[in-house]
């Protein structure tokens, strides 16, 4: 081992730049961030070849003492914390004090500030971190700062610069979102002399949105929001119609930082995961605004990651917050406006079912007459009158049938052999048992009762409701019904468990032994029976079994792969793909011959589920079409 040595402050200085000035954009976040945390309004920002030649920050804040203007480019010197105490409580962007020295000792670097009751201003001047003259100088209240030549005198990391073009879109990026977390400041943004960015800092988060991202962008996007004791999540998440197959289109914003987090990304993209196709990612801006403490910022010098105290109660706040709101909007676009805020869906039509093997039944109450009983008592009129004509008897007939179909409540049921597969008869006909068994009088209806008008290609169901026109998919719908039953079963612990012939002694890495220990109980409740083998080894005895093959090695270490990608500790959750492909093998198929009173069924029981309008694999179930739609298609309007 050689000896010690202690490296002069100009090393050490680099080394740490290393750290925080990564390339151009991290001198601009660092910069803006301190104009933000001074109080700023209208921020200006320019540069040049990407950054690599001139970076020039301009802000209104609050300006820097003038007898403070050296010591600000001092390692670890700041003006936002004094000890160690003020670590757990920050409430501003910087506060490590790194910045400014980093950046000057890797740049030429001039800063020029004015405080509000100073006459003058003063001007600082620095090259590799050396200081060549402080001057006063005259300057608006606020601070600029000009930082030339970045990595001059550190040829190995200029080096791996990329383009220009390409450091000045990382640039245009990071202001883009730190615009949107500060809609109350107005920033623009200058490319070799040209505006690239402009907002307007009138504190409506939607106008910045529309500015950066564009008009298709804005009228695409939903408001989401909720609160807990000690933390509040809102922001904006985007429909199908803008998901991308990158995560680009994603930002997240903790106690106004940018930051980037895979819990909260797998929390939003898993709320998502019912309503997008695969291999979409959703468009998302999301702000949480959480007590200081329970958050650890101080994790990387470029403050971009952080820490929670409770993981999962996050993680809940952020799934519970979208995927409430992409429902409710998409129930609503479903629904016609006047009856959104009426009784009319809230009624159960179908209380009592009664199966058959094969034909749908009509169920009556005791005290009501059938059809048959009209029929003959209408033949007695007819004798005991001659007044009758072969018209008219055909019309009272038809009231009377009319008549008896609405007041009765008529019950309709699915025949259980959908698919015509004989083999399967017995199975469905339990499952659609047990599905109706859950019904009860709190559902409440996502769209319109429809008027069923036939079966396209036995494939897709169409419909009617004034004027709108409706496309079922017979598949997608039958599947996100089942899907939504096997998940229900398993959240009220109605899973059933299977015990195996021969327990299962499964080794694990000291790893996966810590997670299965802290996760015993969401195991125990989904339905394993688990004993330890010693060390590192357990012995599975039962397993839990919805439908499908068993195989219980991997549903075992899929569900502890998902505890350890941070998922909620639900058990319906984490076993969300499996519920989804056993739904998918066990619904009706395209290619169905269906009659008038089982898709009635299909249709109805599609209406009061949770989420009627997607299958679990992101596909639409049901499609509407205005009758204005058409009759453009049909060019009657233009």
């Amino acid at each position: 081992m050689g000896k010690i040595n202690i490296l002069d402050i100009e090393t050490s200085n680099k080394i740490a730049a290393g750290e925080v000035v990564e390339r151009p954009s991290s001198v601009v976040k660092e910069l803006v961030e301190n104009s933000i945390d001074a109080g700023a309004l209208n921020i200006n920002i320019e540069i040049e070849d990407g950054g690599e030649s001139l970076i020039r920050v301009i802000d209104d804040g609050s300006g820097i003492h003038k007898d403070d203007l050296e010591k600000a480019f001092m390692p670890h010197a700041t003006s936002k914390i004094r000890n160690i105490d003020d670590i757990f409580n920050i409430s501003t962007l910087g506060f490590r004090g790194e910045a400014l020295a980093s950046i000057a000792s890797v740049s030429r670097a001039t800063l020029k500030s004015r405080t509000i009751d100073a006459d003058l201003g003063k001007e600082i001047s620095l090259e590799g971190s050396n200081l060549k003259h402080i001057i006063d100088v005259g300057c608006n209240v606020g601070t600029t700062i000009e930082v030339r030549d970045l990595f001059f005198n550190v040829p190995a990391r200029k080096k791996f610069l990329k383009s220009s073009s390409r450091e000045s879109a990382m640039i245009s990026d990071i202001i883009s979102r730190i615009a949107v977390a500060n809609p109350k400041v107005a920033f623009k943004l200058f490319n070799n002399g040209k505006r690239v960015i402009n907002t307007y800092g009138t504190g409506n988060l939607k106008d910045v949105v529309r500015t950066i991202y564009g008009k298709t962008i804005s009228e695409n996007i939903i408001y989401f929001e909720t609160h807990d004791d000690i933390a509040t999540v809102h922001g904006y998440v985007g429909n199908s119609e803008i998901s991308r197959g990158s995560r680009n289109n994603q930002s997240i914003f903790v106690n106004n930082r940018y930051i980037k987090n895979k819990l909260i990304t797998a929390a939003v993209e898993n709320a998502f995961k019912s309503f997008i196709t695969i291999n979409k990612f959703p468009y998302f801006i999301i702000f949480i605004d959480i007590f200081p403490e329970f958050v650890d910022v101080n994790i990387h010098p470029t403050k971009s990651e952080i820490k929670f105290k409770d993981d999962r109660l996050i993680f809940k706040l952020v799934f519970d917050a979208v995927h409430q709101a992409l429902r409710e909007s998409l129930k609503d676009s479903f629904m016609i406006p006047e009856e959104k805020d009426s009784n009319l869906f809230k009624s159960n039509q179908y209380e009592n079912l009664s199966y058959f093997d094969n034909n749908a039944i009509i169920k009556k109450t005791d005290n009501e007459k059938s059809y048959d009983t009209i029929y003959k008592d209408l033949e007695n009129k007819k004798t005991e009158s001659s007044g009758f004509n072969k018209d008219e008897d055909n019309k009272i007939l038809e009231d009377y049938k009319n008549e008896f179909i609405k007041e009765s409540k008529t019950e309709v049921v699915l025949p259980i052999d959908l698919s015509r597969q004989h083999d399967n008869r017995v199975e469905k006909q339990d499952t659609l048992k047990e599905q109706n068994s859950e019904y009860d009088t709190k559902r409440e209806a996502k769209f319109p009762e429809l008027n069923i008008i036939g079966q396209f290609n036995k494939t897709y169901i169409l419909a009617e409701y004034l004027e709108n026109l409706y496309i079922i998919d017979q598949h997608a719908a039958h599947e996100k019904i089942l899907f939504e039953k096997y998940r229900n079963d398993i959240k009220t612990s109605k899973v059933v468990a299977q015990a195996l012939l021969v327990p299962l002694v499964l080794e694990m890495s000291v790893e996966d032994y810590f997670y299965y220990i802290e996760n015993k109980d969401v195991f125990s409740k989904s339905g394993f029976i688990i004993e330890d083998f010693g060390d590192n080894t357990i012995s599975i005895r039962e397993v839990p079994y919805v439908i499908g093959k068993l195989d219980a090695k991997n549903i075992f270490l899929n569900m502890l792969d998902d505890l350890k990608n941070l998922g909620t500790g639900k058990t319906e959750d984490i076993k969300y793909d499996r519920i989804a492909t056993m739904a998918c093998k066990a619904a009706i198929k395209a290619n169905d011959a269906l009659d008038i009173l089982e898709m009635n069924k299909l249709i109805e029981e599609l209406r009061y589920i949770e989420d009627p309008f997607t299958c679990p694999h992101g596909r639409p179930t049901i499609i509407k079409i205005t009758l204005y739609e058409l009759e453009k298609r049909f060019k009657r309007v233009q």
